[in-house]
């Protein structure tokens, strides 16, 4: 973004759009950072697809409520 001429309009809807991508890709891209840092699902290995995909569905069900523990438990700490 820093590229782009924003004294421009077609640059500032540019840059504009790249904001949008940029808010986007953060908010996709959190639930896997948590899965590779606190639950250090680092590489897959092939275990078959089935127990692969079940496997990843519950670290993304576990990322959910990792995101969320502190709406769950209010008064916890940590």
């Amino acid at each position: 973004r820093r590229a782009l001429d924003k004294s421009t309009p077609r640059g500032k809807l540019r840059d504009d759009i790249e904001r949008v991508k940029a808010r986007i890709r953060a908010k996709v891209e959190h639930p896997f950072r948590i899965i590779k840092r606190q639950f250090g699902h680092m590489k897959v290995r092939y275990r078959g697809l089935m127990k692969n995909t079940q496997q990843l569905q519950t670290l993304f069900a576990l990322s959910n409520l990792w995101m969320m523990r502190h709406r769950l438990q209010p008064g916890a700490k940590g």
